[in-house]
């Protein structure tokens, strides 16, 4: 199975629109005292379904990710756990968990902000849309609002680190 060409975004979008939704999402967060990721699922068409920030601490939840929120709220509106030929924006490229959650979730496309050299599953340390044994296989585009979501991630650890 080959993987994905990104196709262009939706008419009357663009990448960054979409990411300025889940940029909001992580300034959301990291008001709340979390780590400053948000997502944002759009529909091929570009209508927002879900938005989501990280509330693993506020939750006392270990999946409380941006994106696993983010599937959950997007699967109750659409009353199907199948999310297939949607977008996800979201401003830290996905970790493990959530890579496999977009896969399980049939996500036809991310798009991501910022590399996660530590965790991240989808370039950095593994090919996580193009997995030869998973049963789907999605497109990415990254870099969108790269340097404003780095920015706000690397001020929030900083002022927790102090």
């Amino acid at each position: 199975m080959a993987a994905p060409i990104p196709p262009q975004p939706p008419r009357g979008t663009s990448w960054r629109s979409l990411m300025d939704a889940a940029f909001r999402e992580a300034c959301l967060a990291a008001a709340k005292g979390e780590a400053p990721i948000g997502a944002a699922l759009f529909s091929k068409y570009g209508e927002l379904l879900a938005k989501a920030h990280n509330q693993p601490i506020g939750l006392t939840d270990p999946t409380g990710h941006a994106e696993v929120l983010c599937l959950r709220k997007a699967a109750a509106v659409l009353g199907n756990y199948r999310l297939t030929d949607t977008i996800l924006a979201v401003t830290l490229e996905p970790c493990l968990m959530c890579t496999g959650a977009l896969i399980h979730a049939r996500v036809g496309g991310v798009v991501f902000a910022a590399r996660d050299d530590r965790a991240g599953a989808l370039v950095s340390n593994l090919d996580g849309a193009n997995l030869p044994f998973a049963n789907h296989r999605m497109w990415v585009v990254e870099g969108v609002m790269h340097d404003e979501c780095a920015a706000l991630l690397k001020r929030f650890f900083l002022e927790r680190r102090k």
